[in-house]
């Protein structure tokens, strides 16, 4: 079965996406890179690494240092479809990403986005 052609997209094309959309709302790069570094364990340096090297979503996934434990505990709604049934576990971790944006463009403060208050 063929993957979903969001699988081919890099990292290079959607991280200024997700740069931009932050920044229009007042928020930072450093907090994007906080939350892309947080869910899959990239190191500062490694997810530079990855943007230059306009690695696919796929293998930044699937080559993720760690992912965080926490995030199963992301839930809602993106792009109509809630996060808790998707059952593609790559297409889930990609949405976990655009979930995180999406709570630090509304607003939220960095300790919920990075789910600190869950033990």
């Amino acid at each position: 079965m063929a993957g979903h052609r969001i699988y081919t997209i890099s990292i290079a094309a959607v991280y200024p996406l997700y740069i931009n959309k932050a920044e229009r709302k007042q928020r930072t790069k450093a907090e994007v890179d906080e939350i892309i570094c947080w869910l899959t364990g990239y190191s500062q340096a490694e997810l530079e690494a990855e943007v230059v090297k306009n690695t696919t979503l796929e293998a930044f996934f699937t080559n993720a240092p760690r992912l965080h434990p926490k995030r199963i505990h992301i839930s809602g709604v993106i792009c109509g479809v809630r996060i808790e049934n998707i059952e593609d576990p790559l297409m889930r971790e990609i949405r976990y990403l655009d979930k995180l944006i999406d709570e630090l463009a509304k607003g939220k403060p960095m300790e919920k986005i990075l789910r600190k208050d869950i033990a």
